[in-house]
């Protein structure tokens, strides 16, 4: 196993997320997927210059993203956006794209939920049936109840890549939401056991490992035991202390710079956060490291 981090949770120029993390001592990055953000030539020269990989991309969903929409042709738009981050993702030399099948924040149905399973085990299985083309696996995220009402637990999501019905499509375990929503995290691991192809890391207050209650040295142990032997993905996202506690997020926040799209903000607001300072998100980062790479090396 080796450290990993995303890069949607605190936008800025990917050489500054490469530098930062390189220097901590991770060695892949899980992108977001924006593709019209990242040039493959531009990319693939600062991937070489910090000595990183791509190991995944993961999907942004906002806006009208959603497999589970009423309008046929808003699933068909969420399916191609799907496909154009594979398409980018397998340009970089990536191995995963994990994927969220319905908009983040969206927390009531808008159809009879027999349909919108089918409509998201269609969709899941067009995008697996297109990674599958590019030699590439698709990682499906279970969130909590908080984000999604669709495929929060093991045992939905289980149930889902059988539905599916093949073998590129597997699980994105995140403590954090799994935590949140299974009644024994360790037992939920095991469950999985070789179907987990991504792993990301923020403990169940959603702060770097080692901030939280998890047991981190039996969680690394149990998900060796299951054979994973890939990327550990760094996606702490706290909320913003807006209390004076916090002086009023002073501490967090980046209240000098030019600041994300709207897009990009949204997917953050949607998970209750901010855009971080880079003094706090480098705290974040470094937690992250000094957790969890001794008990992977």
């Amino acid at each position: 196993m080796h450290l990993s981090t995303h890069n949607w949770m605190r936008p800025e120029p990917l050489v500054d997320t490469l530098r930062r993390a390189s220097s901590l001592g991770y060695t892949s990055i899980s992108l977001e997927g924006e593709p019209s953000r990242y040039e493959i030539g531009e990319t693939q020269a600062l991937l070489k210059k910090f000595n990183f990989v791509c190991w995944s991309a993961v999907t942004i969903m906002y806006g009208r993203r959603d497999l589970a929409a009423i309008d046929p042709a808003q699933r068909e738009d969420t399916v191609n956006y799907m496909k154009s981050i594979i398409d980018m993702a397998a340009e970089l030399g990536g191995e995963t794209v994990t994927i969220v099948p319905c908009t983040v924040g969206k927390l009531q149905p808008k159809a009879a939920p027999q349909m919108e399973w089918e409509w998201v085990v269609q969709g899941v299985r067009a995008v697996a049936l297109y990674a599958k083309q590019k030699n590439m696996r698709i990682a499906v995220e279970p969130l909590n109840r908080f984000e999604t009402y669709m495929i929060t637990n093991i045992s939905q999501v289980l149930s889902l890549i059988d539905e599916v019905k093949l073998p590129n499509v597997g699980i994105a375990f995140d403590p954090f939401h799994i935590a949140m929503e299974e009644p024994d995290l360790i037992a939920a691991l095991r469950r999985c056991g070789g179907k987990i192809f991504d792993f990301h890391l923020g403990d169940n207050n959603r702060l770097s490992p080692g901030d939280g209650s998890l047991d981190w040295p039996l969680i690394i142990k149990t998900l060796r035991e299951t054979g994973y032997d890939g990327a550990l993905a760094h996606e702490a996202m706290p909320p913003i202390d807006r209390t004076p506690c916090g002086d009023f997020g002073a501490a967090q926040l980046d209240l000098d710079g030019k600041g994300p799209d709207e897009g990009a903000l949204q997917f953050i607001k949607d998970h209750s956060s901010g855009v971080f300072n880079d003094e706090y998100y480098t705290m974040l980062v470094r937690r992250t490291a000094e957790t969890i790479l001794p008990l992977i090396r």
